[in-house]
């Protein structure tokens, strides 16, 4: 899951890379966008995805092979659905979204050059993290993150060839670039798809299964409290982005920058996450309640492990990261005050999520969710009362680190509290 997950983050670095040739008002179209884009990653793999994995993993545990089968049928159904669902209502109101967000002219008619292509093609993401689901909660973590890499190794050379016109490729910008996300995701949903209809598959899918509110319900009351903690941890970052518009559109790609290797920084403790979510499950499954919070602890801290090396490094020479996406001197500035406050509590953001996944696990998902309203609370109050007295963007990222620590601390103390059973 790690080696996947890093080939993910390539994407990311790669993707930005391309955009910043496209010019400022590209890369600040690209910070518009790239939030509602993770969502969709986060709601398919983290949240319903989430769902699919715990309630899969504890019949597994339970060793009720029928039920996991159940299971694993209504979660694509459900992926599906949500797919097609979230496909239909962004591309039919991303301009009217973008423009509320209050980036300029020139930016919101980049981010909706992508996003036209981006959405249209989101239905294959719901349904590679919703097969990907599925085969982790059996513990077959090497088919998904296998595929995951040949989607990043494809996604970023379609995206530069059809984005920056390679060799006998077209230049088509922005909705070239999202081609590259669209694709892939297509193909690795087919392939994924394929895998699970073998009668090799270590939970094959069952389409004469006849669907029944039960198993729906089982997966959405996980997977609903879930997905709700990902449209906060959005919105979070929307409302940032909101303010930070305020200032132009090189402080807004400067912070695009800097917010971009924080959720270059989620796929690495995602990889940690799902590892965690089916082990929590199956030990809980089979009753063994002191295995399942070991899983837990041991995830927090390998990611504050792989985590703290990366914030810190940030803080002290930023333009290792920035320098690779832009020459312009106060965008630089703003990704560096962004990385001096908020790169040293990284640590606390990679525990606290990889906390999360576990509970997710566990099916004990409210104490993090009221820890994640709590972080959006200090970020838009906070914000707003910054922005009302004149504060400027570092004053806002200072905040953004505060909420940062208030949110893996918190998360920390829920999980130690929170009996499971």
């Amino acid at each position: 899951n790690m080696i996947a997950m890093l080939a993910t983050a390539v994407v990311t670095i790669a993707e930005t890379m391309y955009v910043g040739q496209l010019g400022t008002a590209p890369l600040a179209g690209m910070a518009l966008v790239f939030p509602v884009v993770m969502l969709q990653h986060m709601l398919s793999a983290g949240g319903i995805g989430g769902g699919i994995s715990a309630t899969i993993s504890r019949a597994m545990g339970a060793q009720d092979t029928a039920r996991a089968q159940a299971l694993a049928w209504h979660g694509c159904v459900l992926c599906l659905s949500f797919g097609v669902l979230f496909t239909v209502l962004l591309t039919l109101g991303i301009g009217a979204f973008l423009n509320m967000l209050g980036g300029q002219a020139d930016a919101v008619e980049s981010a909706v050059h992508y996003a036209y292509v981006a959405f249209g093609g989101c239905t294959g993401i719901w349904l590679t993290n919703g097969f990907a689901s599925v085969l982790r909660a059996t513990g077959d973590m090497r088919t998904p993150s296998a595929t995951l890499m040949v989607i990043a190794v494809v996604q970023v050379l379609l995206s530069g060839a059809l984005g920056l016109g390679w060799g006998p490729f077209p230049r088509l910008g922005m909705a070239g670039v999202a081609s590259g996300l669209a694709l892939a995701y297509a193909g690795g949903a087919v392939f994924l798809g394929w895998r699970l209809t073998r009668a090799q598959a270590p939970l094959r899918l069952a389409p004469q299964t006849k669907l029944a509110w039960p198993y729906f319900q089982a997966i959405l009351k996980i997977g609903g409290l879930g997905s709700l903690s990902s449209i906060q941890n959005v919105l979070y970052v929307l409302i940032v982005t909101r303010l930070v518009a305020g200032f132009g559109t090189e402080a807004l790609a400067g912070y695009g920058i800097g917010s971009r290797l924080e959720f270059l920084l989620v796929p690495i403790t995602f990889a940690i996450g799902v590892s965690a979510a089916p082990l929590v499950g199956m030990a809980l499954g089979a009753g063994l309640v002191a295995r399942a919070r070991r899983v837990a602890w041991t995830g927090a801290a390998l990611a504050v492990l792989i985590l703290a090396p990366i914030g810190f490094t940030v803080a002290l020479w930023p333009n290792l990261w920035s320098g690779l996406f832009t020459d312009d001197t106060v965008t630089l500035g703003v990704a560096a005050a962004y990385f001096q406050w908020v790169g040293p509590v990284y640590i606390f953001f990679g525990a606290g999520l990889a906390l999360y996944f576990a509970a997710l696990g566990a099916g004990k998902l409210v104490g993090p969710v009221l820890v994640a309203t709590l972080r959006l609370c200090i970020v838009a109050v906070g914000g707003w009362w910054l922005l009302r007295y004149g504060a400027d963007a570092s004053d806002m990222f200072a905040l953004i680190g505060v909420a940062m620590v208030v949110y893996g601390v918190c998360t920390a103390w829920s999980v130690w509290r929170t009996p499971w059973q």
